[in-house]
This record gives C-alpha cells, structure tokens and sequence, in this order.
C-alpha cells in the first residue's frame, strides 16, 4: 500500500502476526491525546458503560459522552497496526504488525449522539461507494 503523502514510501503488513490477533473492544473518543507510544490502556480506561434510552452513556474526565456501536461494512475488518521500527527516512520501507481485529467499534461524542454527519461514519459509506462508481455500467441504463 503507498502513502500519497510519501510517494517513495511502501508500507508492508506482517501477515504472520494475523494469527495471532485478538477481538478487542475498541472506542473512538473524541479527543485527542498528546502522546504517541504504549500505554496501558486497559489499566486506566475499563469505561462503566450505561445504556441510556436512545445511546450508550459514559463519563471521561468528568465529561459525559454519548455513544453508539458502528458496524464495519460486510466482507470487511478493522485493524488496530502497529509499527515495531520506524525507518530513518521517509524513501525508506515501513513494515507494521497486526495487533488486533475488530468487526465494530463505538463512537462518542460530546453531548450528542453519533451520527450520519460524523467522520467515522462518512468513511465507513465508501465501500457502498466505491462499488456504485466501479460497476460495469449497463448500455440500457
């Protein structure tokens, strides 16, 4: 797969750690943290999640979120990567490994719930998308 933004940059996935990958609960909060390595996650983040009449309802850092449970699209899986080694140089092959697989995921947001509008969810319509634009078209349409 190539980046746009590194046309020389080829990223390889490790396959072999496929085999390996677990099914984790992922959520997609919206903030952004100003750290970029390992943490332990599961050691601060286990969310008491309520569900409330119309959405999942939680608190983070005293803030309340409102969340909803996203489905990928059919015939497709998440995939949370990660890269062991970053190269000296943008030219330079990157290689990441699997970490874990995911089939859904759940979005906050703040004070609302997660809608049609949202990013997350306007990325997940592409597939429809793509297979509209890719079609054979018929001569009699």
């Amino acid at each position: 797969m190539m980046c746009e933004n590194q046309p020389g940059a080829l990223i390889k996935m490790d396959l072999g750690s496929l085999t390996q990958t677990a099914h984790d609960p992922i959520h997609l909060l919206p903030c952004e943290i100003q750290y970029d390595g390992h943490a332990a996650v599961d050691k601060y983040f286990t969310p008491t999640i309520c569900q409330g009449v119309s959405a999942k309802e939680v608190s983070f850092r005293g803030r309340p979120l409102k969340g909803q449970e996203i489905k990928i699209p059919a015939g497709y899986i998440g995939l949370v990567v990660e890269e062991n080694h970053r190269p000296c140089s943008e030219e330079e092959g990157r290689t990441v490994c699997m970490k874990s697989t995911f089939l859904s995921f759940t979005q906050w947001n703040l004070e609302t719930l997660p809608s049609a509008d949202d990013c997350a969810m306007m990325s997940l319509m592409w597939p429809k998308i793509s297979e509209a634009i890719h079609r054979p078209v018929d001569s009699e349409e």
